[in-house]
């Protein structure tokens, strides 16, 4: 039986061609090692320490809290969402040098270690509370190694569809299915300030304060200017009232009535002659207040005639910005990378697989895809050279991530042997360069 696992395995095609396997020698994901590198540098794993709690009581634990939360974290980051991939993943030699310690030698952690660890110490209230902290954290570690400038927060709401009986699921009027809705902050450099998972049936705006008051309350003790951006869906006058309490700059859009609309009936009247084949657009600003308002507040108007179209394509957006309209319409259109960054969190991390029964071991699995979308945005913006600075979540993952990798264990060192298919050895080591150049406020060596 032994000598007919190691006999290679033909193919009909090619009478030449023999295939081996040696799984314990072999990874897919050696790429994951410049993302080790990072989080080393920065001490982001290690914070976990400080935040979570074991509540393990036996003596002889094969993996400490660090270990499972970077194998969890990591495993999220090559695209293994399921638990049910760290059976595969305890012989990946790359996961057991990531992990450190016993898995370096041992493995890492069984998918009944990884399950235990997510769905009962995580989930408790204490862990759950600890993990967006971590994730905040996170996000202060790698703003000491970027120059400091205004920060922009863009909050938006998505969904996360469910099947079964999922606690917490309802269906959703707007988004005309099933799921949660779960609540992002993004900042202007893509780092994901916090989220929060809710349940599916709740309004846009549910528990905005929840998330956004953490990150303005973290960036106000720095003393860095402050702007907001949101959709129509965050106009509501606890939020105006909230932000110019804090003194954030805010750009926020608002649905169209009658009253906005009269204000700037000279606008709605397409010009005499042959329409042109460019949009024709005007902008007004006037201050404006709602019966529920408490005062009077500025409002951006934006009116767009398209050629072929009857009608004006009216926006209005509420702001305390003291800018010229069009450049208050401009910084309230770079909330659509806010968009852009959902979509990558969708589709490069897959972190709408929220397969759970109960609600809190899901709200954990998004916080633990949140800490992995950051560690993967963090090395695109503090270490990619400029050539390949463009590269998605999904590309690197594609490209850098999944770089095979044959380890040698000699009696002194360990060598991973890596492929240079799609990251060549130059690149390769660019990016550890540029990770080991990182001076972090905190590092007094």
């Amino acid at each position: 039986m032994g000598d007919g696992k190691k006999r290679p395995v033909r193919v009909d095609f090619h009478p030449r061609i023999r295939l081996e396997f040696h799984g314990a020698r072999l990874s897919s994901d050696g790429g994951l090692l410049a993302y080790r590198e990072l989080d080393e540098r920065l001490g982001l794993t290690s914070l976990a320490e400080d935040w979570l709690v074991d509540s393990r009581r036996g003596r002889n634990k094969r993996h400490g809290l660090v270990g499972l939360l970077r194998q969890s974290v990591y495993a999220r980051l090559a695209g293994y969402e399921d638990l049910n991939d760290a059976e595969r993943l305890r012989v990946d030699p790359v996961f057991g040098q990531l992990i450190g310690g016993r898995a370096a030698e041992k493995g890492a952690a069984s998918m009944s270690q990884m399950s235990r660890f997510e769905t009962e110490m995580l989930s408790a209230r204490g862990n759950l509370n600890g993990l967006e902290a971590l994730n905040r954290a996170w996000v202060e570690r790698a703003a000491t190694v970027t120059p400091k400038r205004p920060v922009i927060l863009d909050l938006d709401s998505s969904e996360s569809p469910t099947y079964g009986e999922q606690e917490g699921s309802a269906y959703n009027g707007h988004f005309a299915k099933t799921c949660y809705h779960p609540l992002f902050c993004f900042n202007h450099l893509g780092d994901l300030e916090g989220a929060l998972l809710r349940a599916g049936n709740v309004a846009s705006a549910h528990e905005w304060r929840a998330v956004l008051e953490p990150v303005v309350d973290a960036y106000r003790g720095l003393g860095v200017p402050i702007h907001f951006r949101a959709d129509a869906a965050f106009a509501m006058p606890e939020v105006y009232e909230y932000l110019e309490d804090n003194e954030v700059l805010y750009a926020i859009r608002i649905k169209a009535n009658a009253v906005l609309e009269r204000r700037i009936e000279h606008l709605l009247h397409r010009r005499v002659g042959r329409p042109s084949k460019k949009p024709e657009v005007s902008y007004a600003s006037f201050f404006y207040q709602a019966k529920s308002w408490d005062r009077p507040r500025r409002v951006v108007a934006k009116v767009e005639w398209h050629s072929g179209e009857l009608f004006p394509r009216v926006g209005f957006i509420v702001t305390n910005l003291n800018r010229h309209a069009c450049n208050v319409v401009r910084f309230y259109n770079g909330r659509g990378t806010a968009e852009q960054w959902i979509k990558e969190g969708k589709y490069a991390l897959k972190w709408t697989r929220l397969s759970c029964r109960r609600f809190v071991d899901n709200a954990v699995r998004l916080q633990l895809f949140a800490l992995a979308y950051n560690l993967a945005n963090f090395l695109r913006r503090l270490a990619l050279p400029r050539r390949v600075k463009h590269w998605s979540l999904t590309t690197l993952r594609e490209k850098l991530i999944k770089t095979g990798a044959r380890i040698v264990r000699h009696a002194r060192y360990v060598t991973f042997q890596m492929a240079e298919v799609a990251v060549p050895r130059a690149l390769f080591e660019q990016i550890l360069r540029r990770i080991s150049r990182l001076a972090p406020l905190w590092d007094t060596g």
